[in-house]
């Protein structure tokens, strides 16, 4: 159970309060969590996250601070975002419990991350763009919002829960073909992006949703480090211009 907690990533985006900060640490500390990654907070360090850390101030020590979101993902091989609303998003939205089902069970083979945003307006869409899959806790609908700790709370429960109902797929050791890391699935889209335009099927001052869409396909299928690697040979090929690649027959 330990491996796989160690393995949940949280993020906290934009944090305005540095209570929270601390609070939050003092959640993740009680369901056994310990990886915090802080995005341009507002005040950090600070006395008063260290106060509402309440004896999980270590968690504040061996936090990292980030300019951006992408560079807290880089090495996750999932990603899930909380978001109240839907937003248009076609990636899938599930509540806790299924959320952090899903987060251990893949935390077998990499890091994978819980992304919290702003206290008032929560994650941007090109945040939500960097997520696998989105989490909603299922709050009173007449008076929906949660305190930024509180969700932490939340999801942090979830995830221990799920961790202690764990049954190991299979043993711990090589995996011969690992999850796509999220810095591999960008160099992906930004490899789709240059070939759609040399191949002008995407007009760069018009791109519309496409990349958006081809970004949430792509997300929601969860794909290995080999597939991303045939799928950018399969661009390269393109943009080449086709015919047989180099060794067929």
């Amino acid at each position: 159970m330990s491996e796989a907690l160690s393995r949940i990533r949280v993020i906290l985006v934009g944090t305005t309060h540095p209570g929270n900060i601390g609070s939050a640490a003092r959640a993740m500390k009680t369901m056994g969590l310990a990886d915090l990654v802080l995005v341009d907070p507002a005040r950090f360090p600070s006395a008063e996250a260290t106060t509402l850390a309440a004896g999980a101030d270590d968690l504040l020590t061996a936090a990292r601070v980030l300019p951006g979101l992408a560079e807290a993902v880089a090495d996750c091989v999932w990603v899930v975002g909380t978001s109240a609303r839907r937003r248009g998003h076609s990636v899938p939205a599930v509540d806790p419990a299924a959320a952090a089902r899903d987060l251990v069970d893949r935390a077998e083979r990499g890091t994978v991350a819980l992304v919290f945003g702003r206290e008032s307006s929560g994650l941007s869409n090109e945040e939500l763009d960097c997520c696998n899959a989105l989490v909603q806790i299922p709050t009173n609908s007449a008076f929906s919002s949660l305190n930024l700790a509180a969700a932490v709370q939340v999801l942090a429960y979830s995830c221990r829960v799920a961790a202690l109902e764990q049954v190991p797929a299979s043993p711990p050791g090589y995996d011969p073909d690992p999850p796509a890391t999220q810095s591999e699935l960008e160099a992906l889209f930004d490899h789709y992006l240059r070939a759609l335009i040399r191949i002008e099927f995407l007009d760069p001052e018009k791109p519309r949703h496409l990349m958006r869409r081809l970004r949430h396909l792509y997300l929601r299928a969860g794909l290995s480090a080999s597939e991303v690697r045939i799928l950018r040979g399969i661009l390269t090929h393109t943009e080449r211009g086709g015919g047989r690649p180099p060794g067929s027959a």
